[in-house]
């Protein structure tokens, strides 16, 4: 997408920066609680990230003084669920199958695209990070946060179960016990104690959060791209099985085929001539 047809009324922007694709969720005066367009476009630019061979990170920030709230309050006190309505009228419905439908055929492909990317997903959270706001930060690989960032999985306050993933991707980073205290309580935690269980990577001040966000994307989009995709297919699957046969067999194949590839001796080259590499994915 040209940078100059982007919209400052657009939900959320989508922009590419080199080998990076950016995802910038823009409703800052609803402290970027979902809404449709929002949705609908997140799926997609993940959708075309993928698919565009030079991108090789994406990044996902948001402006304003929340990465999310996640579900619109507004839209959810007049019964219209999490995102409101399209040109058909209410999503929500008035059944419980027409209130999963809403649920699986929208918030659910960000996730589900997500699980088949095997490009590195990096995200920035600013000031709150609420339900399933915090479940769509949960979802991407490497989280950094604001020294005054507040994270709530949030749910049970509304009384609501966590419907974005949060109960999938909770307990694979802080454990069962843990991930079950956040979800139970609805409590919110400090930027200083997510990282201290794990929630996220790194703590920045505010105002480095973009700058040290790029720089953790930029500094992934700068090594072999091949090797980074096969590196993410490798753990995530070594997370499925607790077979060791398997997850051998699997990086001994990656393996095989690194070492053919251009890159390897580009690496290999400017260490030996102590320069910076310049990996081309080939």
């Amino acid at each position: 997408m040209d940078n100059k047809e982007l919209q400052e009324n657009d939900h959320l922007i989508y922009l590419k920066e080199g080998f990076l694709a950016r995802i910038i969720l823009n409703r800052p005066q609803k402290y970027n609680a979902f809404s449709l367009p929002m949705i609908r476009k997140w799926a997609e630019s993940l959708q075309d990230a993928q698919q565009d061979q030079t991108i090789r990170v994406i990044v996902v920030t948001a402006k304003g003084k929340a990465f999310s709230a996640g579900g619109d309050i507004k839209t959810m006190l007049e019964g219209k669920g999490f995102v409101g309505c399209d040109d058909q009228g209410d999503l929500w419905g008035d059944k419980a199958i027409h209130r999963k439908r809403a649920l699986t055929e929208h918030i659910h492909k960000i996730a589900l695209t997500l699980e088949m990317m095997d490009k590195p997903v990096i995200c920035g959270i600013n000031g709150l990070a609420v339900g399933a706001g915090l479940d769509m930060a949960l979802m991407c690989d490497i989280r950094i946060a604001a020294d005054d960032a507040q994270l709530s999985a949030g749910y049970v306050k509304v009384g609501l179960v966590p419907g974005d993933g949060g109960a999938f991707y909770l307990p694979r980073l802080v454990g069962a016990a843990k991930a079950l205290e956040l979800l139970w309580t609805g409590d919110f935690i400090s930027a200083a104690e997510s990282e201290k269980i794990g929630l996220v990577n790194k703590v920045v001040p505010a105002p480095m959060l973009e700058q040290a966000t790029l720089e953790m994307a930029g500094k992934i989009a700068d090594s072999p791209p091949v090797c980074v995709q096969m590196i993410k297919r490798a753990v995530y699957s070594g997370q499925r099985t607790n077979d060791l046969r398997t997850a051998l067999d699997l990086i001994s194949s990656q393996m095989a085929i690194v070492t053919e590839m251009s890159d390897h001796q580009e690496g290999l080259a400017a260490i030996n001539e102590k320069r910076k590499p310049t990996f081309k994915g080939q």
